[in-house]
């Protein structure tokens, strides 16, 4: 019988509002755009604390965060550049191949970018070039002014066709002063190279009192391990080069969670291959952010004001970031795993180790899906109760 591919897909978008060609192959660059995103990654993760379950895709709000860096000057620039980690050392080549070399492998991996512009509107030669060359995403033309109450219906369709998401910009986000809408979606279907067999009911523990049962899927196999003091931490490998990452807390889940960048890199250093019995939870996560809050407390302030430069776009100071939207889901089953997400940002994120080590995730965990080749965190969370 044909084991059902499981999808992991996300879309980014930002909506722009208005107040009245890549370089010889540098592997090392490409390694400093993966280390400041990922650092990016867990710096936003901390600012998303929540006692809930927790889901996003930090590659996506980089993709699109640099495809408006791209138009952006002087302080703003500055700004977003700071926040992001970005380099102004060839950034947008570095993006453009670290998307190819997403493609280069043979994985059921799709990014697409599209950018939506007002028509009429006199957008810099440059930047739509930057956008074309760097992210493959080719102006089309819509009528935000006379039509902004229905506008989103077609940006929505856009997003459902590439991740499945509906109705990632609610109606009474684009308004008639809204100038560009740039998206990012990706699109990946996850199977697991050693699929769970069966799941039993099996406890979980939310607190050290408390306890909820669940469907635990169960196997023994080889994988990548590590255990220390603080953590364990599992690697479970996808058909292809991508994997999910399972970081279980020894201590408390926020003690591990304030240790994450300091400590994560040295931790996955340690992973070697060796037979664990594992037990993970089946579990399913949807989560919605309104990010501008947390970007502009993380160092982008003017791109939300009438401080904002954007004039690399349109050649005036009169665009800036009003909004930033992220939708988020995941399913995880024994066949593989099954995800969504879209963010939107609108200018107008225990025990003794026997002889074969268990790996029993009965209590609230980290959770991340790397590709592996080039190291990116293609979305990341944690989970807390697995029947929320």
């Amino acid at each position: 019988m044909k084991i059902p591919m499981r999808l992991i897909k996300y879309a980014l978008v930002l909506i722009l509002m208005a107040n009245s060609v890549a370089e010889e192959y540098n592997p090392v660059d490409m390694a400093t755009v993966v280390n400041n995103n990922n650092k990016f990654a867990l710096e936003l993760y901390a600012q998303l604390k929540t006692d809930d379950n927790l889901v996003f895709s930090p590659y996506c709000i980089s993709t699109v965060m640099a495809m408006t860096y791209a138009g952006a000057n002087a302080n703003t620039a500055n700004q977003i550049a700071q926040t992001l980690h970005f380099s102004d050392h060839n950034l947008h080549e570095n993006f453009q191949k670290l998307q190819v070399n997403f493609q280069q492998f043979n994985l059921e991996l799709h990014i697409a970018n599209a950018l939506w512009g007002q028509q009429g509107h006199n957008f810099l030669t440059d930047f739509k070039n930057k956008l074309k060359n760097y992210y493959q995403s080719e102006l089309q033309e819509i009528d935000f002014t006379t039509n902004y109450e229905h506008a989103h219906n077609k940006i929505n369709s856009w997003v459902e066709e590439k991740t499945t998401i509906k109705k990632l910009i609610k109606p009474g986000i684009i308004q008639q002063l809204t100038r560009l809408i740039l998206v990012n979606a990706i699109h990946f279907k996850g199977q697991w190279i050693t699929p769970f067999k069966s799941s039993t009911p099996a406890p979980f523990w939310l607190n050290a009192k408390h306890n909820i049962e669940v469907a635990m899927m169960k196997q023994k196999g080889y994988f990548s391990y590590v255990s220390n003091d603080t953590v364990q931490i599992l690697e479970l490998p996808y058909v292809g080069d991508i994997s999910m990452l399972v970081i279980l807390p020894k201590k408390s889940l926020a003690k591990v969670e304030s240790l994450l960048d300091k400590r994560l890199n040295n931790w996955l250093s340690h992973l070697r291959s060796q037979q664990v019995r594992v037990y993970l939870p089946k579990f399913k996560i949807n989560a919605n952010f309104e990010l501008a809050k947390i970007l502009s407390s993380m160092g982008m302030k003017d791109a939300f004001d009438n401080r904002a430069d954007f004039s690399g776009i349109d050649g005036t100071k009169k665009l800036y970031l009003s909004a930033v939207i992220h939708q988020a889901f995941i399913e995880i089953n024994e066949k593989g795993t099954e995800a969504a997400a879209a963010t939107g940002a609108v200018f107008n994120t225990r025990g003794i180790t026997p002889a074969i080590p268990k790996f029993k995730a009965d209590h609230p965990f980290i959770f991340f899906i790397r590709h592996n080749p080039s190291n990116s965190i293609l979305f990341m969370g944690r989970v807390v109760n697995p029947n929320s």
